[in-house]
């Protein structure tokens, strides 16, 4: 049973691009503010055992985008 003052959450999941040479991150800048306007918030990173490609992790309140995954 949920209460009043509990959220809930929809989850989106970005890699950010990689360089020519495949081995860096290129800058996210432009994908985390076009998600940002949409409503999505920076909520986490994961990085790889030994470090690699990182996966950002963004959330938004479900009710912000009503059930819809957006890509």
């Amino acid at each position: 049973m949920r209460s009043d003052h509990t959220k809930e959450w929809e989850y989106h999941c970005l890699r950010p691009p990689r360089e020519e040479t495949k081995k860096e991150a290129g800058d996210p800048t432009k994908e985390l503010n076009d998600l940002g306007k949409d409503g999505w918030e920076l909520a986490e990173t994961i990085a790889y055992t030994g470090g690699g490609t990182k996966f950002l992790i963004l959330k938004r309140p479900a009710e912000y985008g009503e059930g819809e995954a957006d890509e």
